[in-house]
């Protein structure tokens, strides 16, 4: 009996890192069940027993700590050198999260040449130049960052900034083809199921932390951080543009094909003026400091 209670006692208080890696295995096991149609299937039944213990040790976790719940995950988090320093160290969770968005890219980018080829679709591989080219600026960000700290040799960053916005400016082509492709063939992304709405969280989510990011930032005083920012931004009014032509195709609701190409129309619009004024103010104000710092190690 006391060996059951123990295992039980257990099993209830697996510990805080248990119980915060069991929340987004849930999250992902149901998002799996639902969006790709396995309701009836046995994996759905784990899902929604594993589901249901999650959030009973969740539950039993935050009843039991209550107020020392936040310091209790913060603890636990930074005992972890690697997180530690990840929260910590800003050059270095720079530098993972061009690593990470640059293999998402490549990954992005190698699907839709491949659709491209396969469907012999000038849709995706349109898309795939796009993807190519946020790949390739990452690449370029990385590469500096790897050979120079963030905010030490301004000039080369500026430089590294500038052509950022050259390449974005250029990219802009690639996003009037897709705008215009949507609208002149009336086409769009189609998820499956519920998927749909995880694609609406996730592009949400994208949009606040790139816009949160560009400004929070700037008061680091380095131009390839910023650069860093604002590709995440570009993307993320892709990934916008995108959601919102899933959702009119996947609501039509007897709108007719004219109010879908309209809205895209304008939305696909304002998104490609969003990026040609971002790239022309990053290669204004770069040129422009550059030319400041030319003259003053001239002087």
């Amino acid at each position: 009996m006391e060996r059951l209670k123990q295992v039980l006692h257990k099993m209830l208080f697996p510990g805080v890192a248990a119980v915060l890696i069991s929340v987004p295995i849930a999250a992902v096991l149901l998002v799996y069940t639902f969006a790709f149609g396995h309701e009836n299937s046995p994996i759905a039944y784990l899902t929604y027993i594993f589901s249901a213990y999650s959030l009973t040790i969740l539950c039993v976790w935050v009843a039991k700590n209550g107020g020392n719940a936040k310091k209790e995950i913060q603890s636990t988090i930074h005992q972890n050198d690697l997180a530690h320093r990840y929260l910590t160290d800003i050059s270095f969770k720079m530098q993972v999260s061009l690593y990470l968005s640059l293999g998402i890219n490549m990954l992005y980018a190698a699907m839709k040449l491949f659709c491209g080829v396969y469907y012999r679709s000038v849709w995706f591989g349109t898309l795939a130049v796009y993807y190519i080219m946020l790949a390739l600026m990452r690449f370029l960000l990385l590469y500096h960052s790897n050979r120079n700290a963030f905010g030490k040799n301004m000039v080369s960053e500026l430089k590294q900034y500038r052509l950022c916005g050259v390449i974005l400016m250029l990219m802009n082509i690639a996003l009037s083809g897709v705008v215009i492709l949507v609208v002149r063939k009336n086409e769009g992304f189609e998820y499956a199921g519920y998927l749909i709405y995880v694609m609406a969280m996730y592009a949400f989510y994208n949009i606040i932390t790139a816009v949160r990011d560009v400004v929070k930032y700037r008061k680091y005083k380095s131009p390839v951080m910023s650069a860093a920012k604002a590709v995440k931004l570009a993307a993320a009014l892709v990934s916008m543009l995108s959601l919102e032509t899933a959702m009119l195709t996947e609501f039509d609701e007897g709108k007719g094909p004219g109010f879908r190409q309209l809205m895209t129309a304008i939305t696909g619009g304002c998104v490609c003026v969003m990026v040609v004024v971002m790239a022309a103010f990053m290669i204004l104000w770069s040129t422009k400091q550059l030319k400041i710092s030319n003259e003053e190690t001239v002087v």
